[in-house]
């Protein structure tokens, strides 16, 4: 039998003969994206970050925040 072998594609990601300085072009592109990234940022966006830091913090813990504010419904309703 003849078995042919598929050999797999090779990728390098290292530079190492050439030099890994990076070029104008993807200098002034990187300029541009973050240009566009901190354009983005509108007046809000710290009580977006805040909000995201709230929910990053209370969504693994979802069901312990619904009962602790079952109970101090609970305990406000009783008290009153």
């Amino acid at each position: 039998m003849n078995a042919h072998a598929v050999t797999p594609p090779r990728w390098t990601t290292a530079a190492i003969s050439d030099a890994a300085d990076t070029s104008p072009m993807e200098l002034s592109n990187l300029s541009a994206h973050v240009g566009d990234c901190n354009g983005c940022r509108g007046r809000w966006f710290t009580l977006r970050c805040m909000a995201d830091a709230v929910h990053q913090f209370i969504a693994p813990r979802f069901v312990t925040t619904l009962v602790i504010a079952a109970a101090v419904i609970g305990f406000t309703a009783w008290v009153l």
